[in-house]
């Protein structure tokens, strides 16, 4: 080994410099992280009420539970994509201190972009198209949506992606530019809609106020009735089918409360069909 190199006069010429380096651009990198930091702690802070009460404002009159889904949505998104922001202006400001050219990493950049647009296309669309889910209020956290052809309910939306968990508990990812068409199975009111069949030679009538009158109950139920807006009832002979005829049972529930109030609207008509005699078919 050369033995300059080991030499106390290079050791003491190494250690200032690391030293000056330390106490001027190391201090400068601290500074930096340290800004960015509290600034997106401060966001952290004071976006979810100001955002809040921008949307209580723009949303008054609609359903508490519908504004609230729409803040959470909105919030995590802000907060998304003021992370990524502030985390690619920190590093543009450190890789100078780390004696990085910026001015020719932007121009190789530029060059490099130009080839890697085309297949950066598709995060484009991404992108737009998760704007204006946004925008528009297609869905919002805790909705349950049809998307891409999935359905679930919606965990996450930021500008690329939609997050939705299914009722096996599975989690899918899906790309804002695959979504074409958005059902929202739970924006401002969701709906009763069953089907009940019965024998040919059941009594219609009798059928139709058995099921009308269960479904008066069930809306007038202390458990029930903060859930219904409309009782359930017979709308219509819906089809004839081979095993009988199917009436169609509709009504108006909270949104994603229709499902609790099938369920129970289900057993409900089981009981009071064996009390009347009455066959249900399939």
């Amino acid at each position: 080994m050369n033995a300059a190199l080991t030499s106390p006069l290079f050791a003491r010429i190494t250690g200032d410099r690391v030293t000056d380096w330390l106490v001027t651009h190391g201090l400068r990198i601290v500074v930096i992280v340290a800004v960015v930091a509290v600034v997106f702690l401060v966001f952290r802070a004071v976006v979810p009420h100001v955002v809040e009460a921008t949307v209580r404002r723009q949303m008054t009159g609609r359903p508490e539970e519908e504004t609230s889904k729409r803040a959470k949505t909105l919030v995590n998104a802000v907060l998304r994509t003021a992370e990524v922001v502030l985390a690619i202006i920190a590093l543009l400001m450190v890789l100078p201190e780390l004696s990085v050219n910026i001015g020719a990493l932007l121009a190789g950049v530029g060059i490099a972009g130009i080839a890697i647009g085309f297949g950066a296309q598709t995060l484009v669309r991404d992108t737009l198209n998760g704007l204006f889910i946004l925008i528009e209020n297609q869905y919002g956290i805790g909705d349950v949506v049809t998307v891409a052809g999935v359905t679930g309910r919606v965990e996450e939306v930021n500008l690329r992606r939609t997050v939705l968990r299914d009722l096996d508990g599975v989690v899918h990812s899906v790309p804002n530019s695959e979504i074409r068409v958005a059902s929202n199975y739970t924006r401002d009111w969701s709906g009763v809609n069953m089907s009940v069949t019965v024998p040919y030679d059941a009594d219609l009538d009798k059928v139709t106020e058995v099921i009308d009158a269960v479904g008066r109950e069930l809306a007038a139920d202390k458990a029930y009735k903060s859930l219904i807006k409309e009782a359930p009832h017979v709308e219509r002979v819906d089809a004839f089918k081979d095993s009988g005829v199917s009436l169609k049972v509709l009504g108006v529930t909270k949104p994603m409360r229709q499902w609790d109030v099938m369920g129970e609207l289900r057993r409900r008509l089981k009981k009071a069909f064996d009390s009347e005699h009455i066959e249900m078919r399939w």
